[in-house]
């Protein structure tokens, strides 16, 4: 469970969000690059920011950002109105701004066409470190039933991508919440946590 605060200011003022740092390679046994994620909300808006430590970005060119998103680090939020993830909504946002937004139903079951209505992202790169910071109207996730009450399931993910010596790209995976699955996999319930809007 992680903690939105309400932001009262002209400006968002990040200081005064929940520092959510619980990503691990749940996967693997290595030690994961730092990840911050931090959440607020306002009376119109649910606003979010990745801060990621990234020594050797991954940032594949391709015909479609749907083909970019796929081969790149990236950070992902996946909603669902409950855990049935009948249906859930994904959007999974490069360091370049490329978004790989979709609807799906549990398992797997994916609609490309799916768009995040008033979905706003900004990103910047600098040296070992990007962050991807964004907005959703409120209206937008009572309107797809993710908002209930003060509550949001939510999974929120990075995938972590590394240039190998021969040429090759190892992916890891790096959950907030540690499905215990086999395999990685975040498109099951068990990866997603709750989001509580505080007053």
């Amino acid at each position: 469970r992680y903690q939105v605060h309400q932001s009262t200011e002209p400006t968002l003022d990040w200081s005064a969000a929940d520092v959510l740092a619980d990503f691990t390679f749940a996967w693997e046994n290595r030690p994961a690059p730092k990840t911050e994620f931090r959440a607020l909300w306002d009376e119109t808006h649910f606003h979010f920011r990745f801060d990621c430590e990234d020594e050797d970005l991954v940032l594949p060119d391709g015909a479609t950002a749907k083909d970019r998103a796929l081969g790149s680090d990236r950070v992902e939020i996946f909603f669902a109105p409950d855990l049935s993830l009948k249906p859930y909504f994904s959007l999974e946002m490069t360091p370049k701004a490329d978004v790989l937004a979709y609807e799906a139903n549990f398992y797997r079951e994916i609609n490309w066409d799916w768009q995040c209505e008033g979905l706003q992202i900004d990103t910047h790169i600098a040296n070992n470190h990007y962050n991807v910071s964004g907005s959703i109207p409120l209206e937008t996730l009572r309107t797809l039933k993710v908002l209930r009450s003060r509550e949001i399931f939510a999974g929120i993910y990075r995938a972590e991508f590394d240039h190998k010596p021969d040429g090759t790209v190892h992916s890891g995976w790096m959950p907030w919440v540690n499905p215990n699955t086999e395999r990685p996999d975040f498109h099951v319930p068990a990866s997603f946590g709750i989001l509580e809007l505080m007053p």
